[in-house]
């Protein structure tokens, strides 16, 4: 009863921020459907999409980077989650909560699920708008694709809440997070198939193999329309692991960042 106290104190608190701060929902809204109504109109000639999986057909530009801008909402989010966490750690609730006898571990993880659930729900009502804008999915792959929303939330989340345990300073935050989501997003394949960044530059092509961000779009895209891409969902779930672990490791007042900035 003690953890399930904490995990919903957490998630109610993490709701109510969400509820009060209704500008965050609009921007995050706003930024997506920019590239979805205006970019769009102007790069559907010049990028053209050809038949590739999971499209059986072929499919205008508008359509193809639906996934990819749902990806870039959780992106997003998980970054600013993240700042919250930097202010929070500092000055507020999770300052009092990191000291509490609940493991730290849970903690992080419980800050992470509610990140995660937060996330989906502003995906979920940008694919109302995508879809009152007639971009639309099957009906079924708008539910068939939760676990892959709430899969890539948690590692998104994960990458910001490890670059929060080396950041002591608000300030410091802005500058590490361009140098972290604009590299994510652009070296992906959330605007443009991967063969096109292939025909520019083979370089370019290997980074965007290389960026986690890329594989978390793909299992989006796939889960999309109802079908399974073991590539992108072994390494979405590895990075989502791995982060959470590195994150859990950071916060470590003994071994982590945590008690190395103290310390210094």
């Amino acid at each position: 009863m003690a953890y399930f106290t904490c995990f919903t104190g957490i998630l109610i608190r993490e709701l109510l921020r969400f509820w009060q701060q209704r500008s965050r929902l609009i921007s995050a809204l706003v930024r997506p459907l920019l590239w979805l109504v205006v970019f769009a109109a102007g790069f559907r000639a010049a990028l053209g999409v050809a038949i590739i999986p999971p499209y059986e057909t072929y499919i205008t530009y508008e359509v193809y980077i639906v996934p990819g801008l749902a990806g870039v909402i959780m992106l997003f989010n998980g970054m600013q989650s993240s700042l919250s966490m930097v202010y929070d750690r500092e000055m507020g609730s999770m300052k009092v909560l990191l000291t509490s006898p609940m493991p730290r571990s849970f903690l992080l993880v419980s800050k992470l699920l509610a990140g995660a659930f937060i996330s989906t729900l502003q995906v979920y009502a940008f694919f109302a708008i995508a879809w009152l804008l007639d971009v639309r999915a099957e009906p079924i792959g708008y539910l068939v694709v939760l676990p892959a929303l709430v899969l890539t939330a948690l590692m998104l989340g994960a990458l910001g809440l490890l670059l929060s345990s080396f950041i002591k300073q608000l300030e410091n935050f802005a500058g590490v997070m361009n140098f972290v989501v604009f590299p994510m997003f652009f070296l992906s394949s959330a605007l443009y198939p991967l063969w096109k960044m292939q025909e520019s530059s083979e370089w370019l092509y290997q980074l965007c193999l290389f960026n986690p961000f890329t594989h978390a779009v793909e299992l989006i895209r796939f889960a999309m329309y109802s079908q399974f891409n073991a590539q992108a969902l072994a390494v979405t779930l590895g990075c989502t692991i791995a982060f959470i672990g590195l994150a859990i490791w950071g916060y470590d007042p003994k071994r982590g960042m945590v008690r190395r900035k103290v310390g210094g």
